[in-house]
């Protein structure tokens, strides 16, 4: 694995390459810049970016293209991690060892700076940076939309704060967390198939590969703050069970969790093994999901 976290070490920084020269191009002037920069430039490993890169790769797509796509996905995602700590949310004053961006600023600051994350992404993939037909960019707006809005990451995150401290099933904590954070990693995989033009089938089917790997990385997640260490973790864990929170953990227990996992993964590569070599190092992202430390 220590070949693999150099390659994301890369992805990583790439990513952030260009994500400072977009912020190069923006208005100096304008007040929410510096929040925005504190909560995409957060010490985030960059592994949607990754999922990015790793299935473009099968499919021989530009490495700077995927690192474009990557960028809007990552401020996509930082403006939904901005929103998750707000206190009206999963109050979390912590976010990966730093304050997070609401305790660094305020409230209305973290609301309207993650507001502007959102927007940023959908300017990055409509930009002339990204060198594609413009059919195929409104095309990935569309999917980035799908997936970011009500019916994805945002109904998710309605979810995950209804289900609070209520019995919920098996199939339900599931159909939330793919929502929550599926979503987003399924466009991460979709994207490729968007790019190359492929048909609805051929979509469905990458897409679901991400949703499924997202599925893979919130269990984790929920296994680290069941078990893992604060310090490295980089913000309190055991919040989900104080906050009475609808995860499999709590549900099934650890070890039963653990081994829906496990089980999950051993799918998932199943159907990347289908792509040969060129999918090595989605197989590795894979592994690398789930060797975090507990």
């Amino acid at each position: 694995m220590a070949n693999f976290s150099g390659k994301l070490n890369t992805i990583a920084q790439d990513t952030d390459s260009y994500l400072k020269s977009v912020f190069s191009k923006q208005n100096s002037k304008s007040h929410l810049i510096k929040p925005m920069k504190y909560g995409v430039f957060s010490g985030g490993k960059r592994f949607r970016s990754a999922i990015v890169v790793n299935t473009g790769k099968i499919f021989r797509i530009d490495y700077k293209k995927l690192i474009i796509i990557g960028a809007a996905v990552e401020c996509l995602h930082s403006y939904s991690l901005m929103h998750d700590d707000l206190p009206s949310m999963d109050n979390d004053d912590l976010r990966r060892g730093r304050p997070s961006t609401h305790k660094k600023f305020n409230e209305f600051t973290a609301i309207l700076a993650g507001n502007s994350l959102l927007t940023l992404a959908f300017e990055i993939l409509s930009g002339s940076d990204l060198k594609i037909s413009q059919k195929i960019k409104v095309e990935l707006i569309r999917a980035l939309s799908n997936c970011s809005g009500h019916s994805g990451l945002a109904g998710g995150q309605y979810l995950d704060l209804t289900f609070e401290n209520k019995n919920i099933s098996k199939k339900n904590i599931i159909n939330m967390q793919k929502k929550k954070t599926g979503e987003l990693f399924g466009f991460c995989c979709e994207s490729i198939a968007v790019i190359n033009e492929y048909n609805i089938k051929k979509r469905k089917l990458l897409k679901e590969i991400g949703l499924q790997i997202g599925l893979l990385f919130q269990i984790v997640d929920d296994l680290i703050d069941y078990k893992g260490d604060s310090a490295t973790v980089g913000k309190p864990t055991k919040s989900d069970e104080k906050k009475g929170k609808a995860t499999l953990v709590n549900l099934l227990g650890y070890s039963e969790t653990l081994n829906f996992a496990k089980t999950l993964k051993k799918k998932l590569d199943q159907q990347i093994k289908k792509y040969g070599i060129k999918a090595n190092d989605l197989l590795e992202s894979i592994e690398f999901i789930l060797t975090r430390e507990f």
